[in-house]
């Protein structure tokens, strides 16, 4: 059985043949260790599988890039920049991000169609090409640039998210690597993020898609900050084949744990987006088990994970779970009020239906903790589902209503 390790310092640059780099283009206002454009590069043409944005309104980039996508072919780069999220932008907005495609290719020796692009920030304005020309031929692209590259993507941030895991035995070594940016504007189907994953595994197209969608489901489509989507979201996997495995395929003995490693690599991913929401103090998990079906747990725990009246509560401390059931029954899923369990933090607050005394002042001081778990148990089915959400704070209001000044 082959084993699946951390990678110290793990990042996007990680898997073989991938570098990376960033630099400061002028695109955001310039601070201290700013960075805004990176590039993200194979030495080998990539098989590469993307999901995108569920809102209506997409951002240029995302509509180039599905152009792209439907031609078929390999990826061999991506280059994103922050600051400027390049939707809403008409047609100069799809003519900046192909052009963008254009400059990066020019630079690197290869096609545009082998590039893709990525943008993030404040919607309603056009990209600065100018700078884009400029960061573009400024970027190194050095082996642990992965690292820059986080920085150069994120935007309210406030800590960079990057990890990746390598699988190994006697026949097999292969890694997953990736990065992402995501801190508001953070709901279910997506959310404003950018994630970008790579992997020196071989693996076939079909069998990538179905891989990405899958670790998509289980891990950003169950986080929630403030029930916003944006037009810019996109999740991207690029797989060079330069690692030390059969290729793997549906059926194939390494799908398994291909799949099991590329979860685990969202997931934390996810995890690490939720914590970071906007002016949020602690991370929330929410677990719904004893569904009927998959579908309803990942619903129920959808729901209360992004309830601002939650979100409220566990920011005060506050063991309030009639907030918990409230949004619990609102999910329009398949429920017995007599059969619930509740616990938050550790403690049972509800079992069959009915209160249960606690000492408020140990759930007070347990829901003050880093992590806030809640589970609830339906006692309907087997099925269960997690989702990550965080806390709601004043600094939230702080942060979004200066976004732009």
């Amino acid at each position: 059985m082959a084993k699946v390790e951390s990678v110290s310092g793990g990042t996007v640059t990680s898997p073989s043949g991938f570098s990376a780099g960033a630099t400061y283009a002028g695109i955001k206002k310039r601070g201290k260790g700013v960075l805004d454009l990176g590039i993200i590069y194979s030495s080998e043409p990539c098989t590469v599988a993307a999901v995108f944005t569920t809102n209506r309104i997409k951002s240029a980039a995302v509509v180039v890039n599905q152009r792209t996508l439907a031609k078929g072919g390999t990826v061999s780069a991506v280059v994103a920049n922050s600051g400027c999220a390049n939707s809403s932008t008409g047609e100069q907005g799809i003519d900046d991000a192909i052009e963008t495609t254009r400059a990066a290719a020019k630079s690197l020796g290869i096609e545009p169609e082998e590039v893709l692009v990525a943008s993030t920030g404040v919607i309603g304005v056009p990209l600065p090409m100018a700078a884009i020309y400029k960061g573009i031929n400024q970027v190194a692209l050095t082996a642990d640039g992965g690292h820059d590259f986080e920085r150069a993507i994120m935007t309210t941030d406030t800590s960079p998210k990057e990890v990746a895991l390598r699988v190994s035995d006697s026949k097999t070594r292969f890694t997953i690597g990736g990065v992402a940016k995501g801190s508001g504007m953070i709901h279910p189907n997506m959310a404003t993020m950018l994630v970008f994953l790579t992997t020196d595994a071989a693996v076939s197209p079909g069998f990538l898609l179905d891989s990405l969608r899958k670790s998509v489901a289980v891990s950003f489509n169950m986080i929630s900050v403030d029930g916003d989507t944006s037009p810019s979201d996109t999740v991207v996997v690029l797989a060079n084949g330069k690692g030390r495995n059969e290729p793997i395929g549906h059926g194939s003995p390494l799908a398994d744990i291909f799949q099991k490693a590329l979860e685990r690599v969202c997931v934390y991913l996810a995890k690490a987006i939720a914590r970071d929401g906007e002016g949020a103090t602690r991370l929330i998990e929410v677990t719904v088990k004893g569904a009927a079906t998959l579908d309803e747990a990942r619903r129920a725990a959808r729901t209360i994970v992004s309830s601002n009246l939650v979100k409220a509560a566990v920011y005060g401390r506050d063991p309030n779970w009639g907030r918990v059931t409230a949004a619990l029954g609102r999910s329009e899923i398949d429920l017995v009020e007599n059969k619930l369990d509740v616990t938050m933090a550790g403690i049972p607050v509800l079992e069959g239906g009915r209160p249960v005394a606690f000492e408020r002042e140990v759930a007070v001081k347990a829901l003050g903790k880093d992590t806030v778990p809640i589970v609830v148990d339906l006692h309907l089915g087997r099925e269960k589902a997690t989702a990550w959400g965080c806390d709601l704070t004043e600094q939230y209001v702080v942060i979004n209503s200066a976004y732009t000044t």
